[in-house]
């Protein structure tokens, strides 16, 4: 659900904004107010209320008093104003006279909405009473730097959302609580998967488990590139301030990458692997014959986030990029990218993922290359996915600063969208380090190249793929594949190692629970792991060398002859089921 592209909400959304905010002028007279936009899951105020503190419990107060002014059903109007009529309205408010301020001048009328007592600027549209904003909720509340800034003041941001009926706001409610549960940091403490430290924010640690489900995706990652004619390499993490100026980055990132000096001269830590990757080409000569060439990369990369916008897995400052870049003739681009988008299917279906392209085109400014190169870029990919059956909306100026690209928005199993894989095509980065490839005709060209990532970053996919299993990983995946559970150690624990031996013969990856603890006990702990399979070992299995197991969140037990269970279970990891 985007509520920004939905019309009607977006309206109700952003009214709702307004009520919020009438509400909050009324209990605290002295606030005073930055922005209230729509956002994609509802919407948000920034405040300034001086030294008071809106806690999560003062939000019941704010939505009474929503409540009890949309009750009231005060009409709400739209006003033209010219910019001086503004200035004056907003006298002594420093953040709408800032707003005012950098409007431009050719905007002879500028539009506020009133609603009883409460006025602020706003484009609209917005409904016309507040009777109609009936069916909303203030989600949380957080810090936020005035335009962004962490020079400047902070200020309070508070989260709302608004519906047409009770019914929708309640099913969104439920999918908030299924969200909550599935939350990646919370089932990645309890699952021992990976931690943070204060002595590295941003900077992950990974568990044993978490290392187990890392080395079984990068395995994969290996696996199924090789099958596509990748070549495998690794650059230096750190390198000359020098190839950041030929690349473009020291210019257009500076200020997200970290710096040290060395013999006197300043390195910097990679961002990004593609300088890398452009040295490890120009250090042999190529043939048209050699293209295209696919060379893979799983590089550590270092970026500078600001503190507030670390979340867990999905925002740090370093992760690992699962890189490739593709050199190839130009006469090459399409049938290359419509066979990356068809590996990248075949990669996102293996977790259930299915996703949409979007082709990001163009930035506005801070973009390398001529015009006439990125508009040529842009119609190669478009073409490229409608060839591969895909349809890909555009969203114009979001391309990289070295060309456009298409963006892979997968959906989970909540149906949240998420940006991982991309396919950034660039006739840039080649002219600038000179990269040439000899043609059929003995002369030198230059290549066309590809960068792209599937799961976009480790890190992030890990936490993507633990809220969309909420930790309950398929077979294949699972750090823990078989718990052990022997009914009493004096009859049969003895069996119970027979059978460990026997898996871990075949790197299936098992635990023997032979704790002196009740069997129910230790049944709703395997379950607590969210371990796939739960054997239980007692008399008639020991007797029969069979084995009898339940699916993580069944009750239904099923038994087997331990040869059968053990070739059943070696099936749907080597075919990596989406399945327990």
């Amino acid at each position: 659900m985007n509520i920004k592209e939905n019309e009607k909400l977006n309206i109700i959304n952003h009214s709702c904004a307004h009520l919020l905010a009438h509400a909050v002028k009324h209990l605290y007279k002295d606030a005073k107010f930055w922005v209230g936009p729509v956002i994609e899951d509802g919407f948000y105020y920034d405040i300034d209320l001086g030294e008071t503190k809106i806690s999560e419990e003062e939000l019941l107060k704010i939505e009474k008093e929503m409540k009890k002014i949309s009750k009231d059903n005060k009409l709400i109007k739209r006003l033209e104003l010219t910019k001086q009529e503004a200035l004056d309205m907003f006298s002594g408010d420093e953040y709408k006279i800032d707003l005012i301020s950098r409007m431009d001048e050719k905007d002879t009328v500028i539009s506020a909405y009133q609603q009883e007592d409460f006025i602020d600027l706003c484009r609209g549209p917005h409904v016309e009473s507040t009777k109609l904003l009936k069916h909303f909720k203030l989600l949380k509340v957080s810090g936020a730097y005035w335009k962004g800034d962490a020079n400047n003041k902070m200020l309070q941001r508070i989260y709302g959302i608004c519906f047409e009926t009770e019914e929708d706001l309640q099913k969104y409610l439920e999918f908030l609580e299924e969200a909550k549960k599935r939350d990646h940091k919370k089932l990645g403490k309890e699952l021992g998967l990976f931690m943070m430290s204060e002595y590295g924010p941003g900077f992950p640690f990974f568990l044993n488990k978490g290392m187990i489900l890392r080395n079984e995706l990068e395995s994969f990652w290996y696996s199924e590139h090789t099958k596509e004619g990748y070549e495998f390499i690794k650059t230096p993490i750190m390198l000359n301030k020098d190839l950041w100026e030929l690349s473009g980055h020291w210019f257009n990132y500076r200020e997200n990458m970290y710096t040290s000096e060395i013999d006197e001269k300043v390195f910097a830590i990679k961002p990004m692997n593609c300088p890398g990757g452009m040295l490890v080409y120009k250090n042999g000569l190529h043939s048209y014959k050699d293209l295209p060439l696919r060379i893979g990369e799983l590089g550590q990369v270092h970026r500078h986030e600001a503190s507030g916008a670390l979340n867990g897995l999905f925002r740090v400052r370093t992760f690992t990029q699962d890189d490739a870049h593709i050199f190839m003739r130009e006469d090459q681009i399409e049938s290359e990218v419509v066979r990356l988008i068809n590996f990248i299917d075949r990669m996102y279906s293996i977790f259930g993922l299915t996703y949409n392209i979007e082709l990001s085109t163009r930035p506005e400014e801070k973009y390398i290359g001529d015009i006439e190169i990125w508009n040529k870029s842009e119609e190669a990919l478009e073409k490229a996915c409608h060839a591969a059956g895909h349809e890909c909306k555009i969203n114009p100026g979001d391309g990289a600063f070295y060309g456009p690209k298409l963006d892979f928005h997968i959906k989970d199993s909540l149906g949240r969208v998420w940006q991982c894989g991309t396919i950034q095509l660039d006739m840039n980065l080649p002219e600038r380090f000179d990269l040439t490839y000899v043609d059929s005709d003995g002369q030198k060209k230059r290549p066309v190249m590809l960068h792209r990532v599937i799961y976009g970053s480790i890190e992030r996919f890990i936490g993507i793929l633990i809220e969309h299993y909420a930790g309950a990983f398929p077979l294949w995946l699972a750090p823990i594949q078989v718990n052990i559970i022997p009914v009493n150690n004096e009859y049969h624990l003895e069996y119970a190692n027979v059978i460990k031996e026997k898996l871990l013969e075949h790197n299936i990856r098992v635990e023997l629970d032979d704790r002196d603890e009740k069997l129910s006990y230790k049944m709703r702990e395997s379950q607590t792991k969210k371990i796939p399979h739960t054997l239980i070992i007692g008399d008639k299995e020991k007797e029969e060398n069979s084995i009898s197991y339940r699916t993580f969140g069944s009750k239904e037990t099923i038994n087997l002859t331990l040869e059968k269970y053990i070739k059943n279970i070696i099936e749907k990891i080597e075919n990596k089921q989406n399945e327990y």
